[in-house]
């Protein structure tokens, strides 16, 4: 004991003397600011009353999700896709790059984290939370785009701020950011697009087959009125908006099925598109569905009845896009072609593959075998192309590419070829189907089985 505190006091003057030695000198001690003597100008504590509250904080913010995780906590899928898998060691410098959005979407308890920053958000502020979204796009890269004339200042505007992916209306309505980045900065000039529609219809209709083309309006352009006043990309947006639609029906032919969907509007006293989804209703499915029909065969709806059955509910597809959810109540309806008896029925299929239906003839059902080329708002039409069609075959329009000479095989045995397309996806010039190379490849096989 009597040699350790002599060690110690012997330590204590020893650090007391180099401690003057610096001072003279005007060096900094050579011991750490915690071991100066507590009068010591320079002593400062190891760990101050706010470094341990940090470190606290810090062992909650890490430890307590991992703990959830042991006990089983798993975070949910809120956004439309499924959660990030952890990096693996193989993927290289992927491996740190790939850690934060591992963490972000298995952080446990992240939704309810999510409330709490919109409750928030919208009680102090007044106004929703960003969530990250100010600087991302929604919707593909895009491509080079020609310098905004100097007059366009919201073009501009475009370029500085960057879009949401959800504008957010009043009354609670959504919409999609891309609605407006892909008109303002499309990826292909609306002549372009125009052309490959042209091509498309002169590839098909030169076989001896029936060509139709229906544009599925966006929610944007259908229901307008909740927008905001003022919002990134309005004036370029309703500037291509119009252009597009003028051109898409006088040029590229299309049939116009917006005024078919504002009379059903009309009847329900409602739109047909949610306030929380991209997409239109049962009754648009249905709308779309008597379309192809008439141009198919005209006359042949006029004995059908659409009964409403359940009421269903589905998950909102805009609100994961800022780490919401919201379901919404749709409408189901029974299809009679015949006015009597009930020949729709659900399906379960996003027709990645070839979806091909059946029916058997008879009053109201269409006769010539129809091809669809499709996308997700033709989902909600299935139930009634199963009902209406002796033989329609529908393949979603993002596996066209991967195999066009395949499509143009199995649509050589029909009659009518449809094209049906959201208005974003031809507006923004990502539609796969505007490829001409692959229009010139379904267009050669159905050359070689003329109709």
């Amino acid at each position: 004991m009597g040699s350790g505190g002599r060690g110690y006091a012997g330590r204590v003057s020893a650090s007391t003397d180099d401690l003057r030695g610096a001072e003279s000198s005007g060096l900094l001690p050579p011991v750490h600011e915690s071991e100066l003597p507590s009068e010591h100008a320079l002593y400062r504590p190891r760990h101050g009353a706010r470094q341990r509250t940090a470190l606290t904080s810090a062992a909650v913010f890490f430890c307590v999700p991992l703990l959830l995780l042991v006990l089983g906590v798993r975070p949910p899928a809120i956004e439309n896709h499924d959660l990030a898998a952890f990096p693996s060691i193989g993927d290289g410098w992927g491996l740190f790059t790939g850690l934060n959005p591992w963490a972000t979407d298995n952080l446990p308890l992240r939704p309810q984290a999510l409330d709490v920053a919109d409750a928030i958000s919208r009680g102090l502020f007044g106004e929703p939370p960003p969530l990250g979204q100010a600087q991302e796009q929604q919707g593909p890269a895009q491509g080079p785009v020609a310098p905004p004339d100097p007059s366009d200042e919201d073009r501009e505007r475009v370029r500085e701020a960057g879009f949401p992916r959800v504008i957010e209306g009043s009354k609670g309505w959504l919409y999609l950011g891309y609605d407006m980045l892909g008109a303002c900065l499309p990826e292909k000039p609306l002549d372009d697009v125009i052309s490959s529609l042209e091509r498309l219809r002169d590839a098909v209709e030169s076989s001896g087959r029936k060509f139709v083309l229906i544009v599925a309006p966006d929610k944007s352009t259908m229901v307008p009125e909740y927008l905001p006043k003022d919002y990134v990309g309005q004036k370029c947006a309703s500037e291509a908006r119009s252009a597009f639609w003028r051109r898409v029906i006088a040029d590229a032919g299309a049939t116009d099925i917006r005024p078919a969907l504002g009379q059903a509007a009309t009847r329900l006293g409602a739109p047909v598109y949610s306030k929380v989804d991209t997409h239109w209703n049962y009754e648009g499915g249905l709308a779309m569905t008597r379309l192809i029909a008439e141009e198919a065969e005209p006359g042949v709806s006029s004995s059908w009845k659409a009964s409403p059955t359940d009421v269903v509910k589905r998950d909102g597809d805009l609100p994961p896009l800022v780490g919401r959810k919201a379901q919404f109540p749709m409408q189901t309806y029974d299809l009679a072609p015949d006015g009597q008896t009930v020949r729709s029925r659900p399906i379960d299929s996003g027709f990645r593959e070839p979806l091909k239906l059946r029916q058997d003839e008879g009053p109201g059902v269409v006769q010539p075998s129809v091809g669809v080329i499709a996308d997700s708002f033709t989902l909600l039409a299935t139930p009634f192309l199963a009902a209406a069609f002796t033989d329609v075959t529908a393949i979603h329009s993002d596996t066209i590419g991967v195999d066009p000479a395949s499509i143009g095989r199995m649509f050589a045995e029909k009659d009518v070829v449809v094209f049906e397309a959201a208005e974003r996806s031809l507006l923004g010039g990502i539609n796969p189907l505007l490829d001409k190379k692959t229009i010139d490849t379904i267009g050669h096989k159905l050359a070689q089985h003329p109709r």
